[in-house]
């Protein structure tokens, strides 16, 4: 898919179907977060990949907000080393490149912040020198995908050259 149709198309979904997604599109969508940009080429994170049926329920009881993840396929925590003061960013961007990767291959999927740090780490072994940035729960969407992103105009966030000159889509730039 064309990267630009990819960002244009892809929503965050929380209902997944039964289908079960093939072991190498779950290996492309943790290549994507492998091959990631890093702060200073650093990638200070490590990706837990949780499929098992019980531990994706469990995951589900560690996010208050997250019970979908239950329904999941799979998911991956996202740890970073907060040594480093771009760790957010970098999981951010992996993050993101794992979702995109995971669209184009028709696989839904979407994020949370919310989770109970500290049973999290018994839950799933994880050492404190990580933080637990992000959870992603991913599988087939239950139903066919309808609807349009409900996007701000262009020239509602976007200025030419200096704040509050506004950009439009299509504007000459030079």
């Amino acid at each position: 898919m064309e990267t630009l149709r990819c960002i244009a198309t892809k929503l965050d979904v929380r209902e997944f179907s039964n289908k079960t997604v093939p072991d190498e599109v779950k290996f492309g969508v943790l290549e994507a977060g492998r091959l990631t940009g890093s702060g200073i080429n650093k990638q200070a994170w490590h990706f837990v990949l949780v499929s098992d049926q019980s531990s994706l329920s469990k995951l589900a009881e560690d996010c208050p907000q997250g019970s979908w993840l239950g329904g999941a396929d799979f998911a991956v925590i996202i740890l970073t080393s907060p040594r480093w003061p771009f760790h957010v960013l970098d999981a951010g961007r992996a993050l993101q490149d794992m979702q995109l990767a995971a669209w184009d291959y028709g696989v839904a999927s979407c994020p949370t912040t919310v989770f109970s740090e500290e049973t999290m780490r018994i839950d799933f072994n994880i050492p404190m020198e990580f933080a637990i940035t992000a959870v992603l729960g991913f599988g087939y969407p239950a139903g066919k995908i309808l609807g349009k992103k409900d996007r701000k105009q262009l020239v509602e966030i976007a200025s030419l050259d200096r704040y509050g000159n506004p950009l439009a889509a299509g504007q000459k730039l030079s």
